[in-house]
């Protein structure tokens, strides 16, 4: 089997108390008529969320029956042999601060009942003056933690600072994070649901009800020998490499070969407009090289298209 063009899956979308209506706004997301979203996941393979396609032969298939049905056709040879798909893409609008929160390493996540969550940021925008919140500020014990968070002032623990669109950061499992209000973020990262809160700015979710937080798990979670990271400093086109994911932000001012026949890459649009195979894609758009395509070109159809490129390290 050959494919003719490359894969686009159906967004789903999630209400959260801190999202807003930018997916819409600014990056022309079909969003529900009421509701406040947070996120847009773009392609994902988990028991509880799959990416379905969009169009093309394999229209209404969801992505573990790609991963099960259709490897070689659609990821080739050159992928992990996972048993499930084992990337997820997301889009993150942040109206207002995420709650402060933790991922649990490889080494603590089954002890916890939970999976380890390394991911990576890329700020497509930004408005007001709020902070990225990631590590602990220099000196910061887990006795000093505990003390702020027992006086509702944990995120005075935490190390922040301003970012700027086009600014990126690594979060491996275990380094406490937050993204500030008034970001819109692309995120890439390992597939994994577990989240730990540990502090969520003593407000109530969409229920009323204030949010349930984790705190045992999280302090077994915090990597208290994490102080201060700092955001990405490019190596070239790369933003992060890493076991899982290798990211790279490619700016495209003429035609480009995405990835070798045989192998995959996922784009996420950050500028500009790209077309591939006789499909265009804007902003905010995500879509899958499959192995077997044949035209693997991308060609730019604005100017200043930019692109986020994301391949499997095996």
């Amino acid at each position: 089997m050959r494919l003719a063009s490359p894969i686009v899956f159906e967004p789903i979308f999630m209400e959260r108390v801190w999202g807003g209506r930018r997916l819409q706004s600014q990056l022309g997301k079909r969003l529900p008529s009421h509701g406040r979203f947070g996120e847009s996941w773009e392609i994902v393979d988990r028991s509880e969320a799959q990416s379905v396609v969009h169009d093309g032969p394999l229209r209404g298939k969801t992505l573990h029956e790609l991963w099960t049905d259709y490897r070689a056709a659609v990821f080739g040879e050159h992928v992990p042999d996972a048993s499930r798909f084992p990337l997820l893409f997301k889009l993150l609008d942040a109206q207002e601060r995420l709650s402060l929160q933790v991922h649990p390493p490889a080494g603590v996540a089954p002890s916890l009942a939970g999976e380890p969550k390394t991911e990576m940021w890329y700020i497509m925008d930004r408005s007001g003056d709020d902070a990225i919140f990631a590590g602990l500020r220099p000196g910061v014990t887990r006795d000093d933690f505990e003390q702020a968070l027992r006086a509702g002032s944990a995120h005075n623990a935490v190390h922040r600072a301003s970012a700027a669109a086009g600014d990126s950061i690594f979060l491996p499992s275990g380094r406490i994070h937050a993204i500030g209000a008034g970001y819109l973020i692309a995120e890439v990262q390992q597939n994994s649901d577990t989240t730990y809160r540990v502090f969520d700015w003593n407000r109530v979710g969409l229920d009323g009800k204030m949010r349930e937080l984790h705190i045992d798990k999280s302090l077994q979670s915090i990597d208290f020998a994490d102080f201060e990271p700092q955001f990405q400093v490019p190596d070239g086109e790369t933003l992060v490499h890493c076991p899982w994911f290798h990211v790279e932000k490619w700016g495209l001012s003429g035609p480009r070969e995405s990835c070798p026949a045989g192998e995959i890459a996922i784009f996420t649009v950050l500028s500009g407009a790209i077309e591939c195979a006789g499909l265009q894609f804007n902003p905010g758009d995500f879509f899958l090289i499959p192995a077997t395509l044949d035209d693997r070109m991308l060609r730019p159809a604005a100017a200043e298209s930019s692109v986020l490129r994301t391949t499997i390290p095996v």
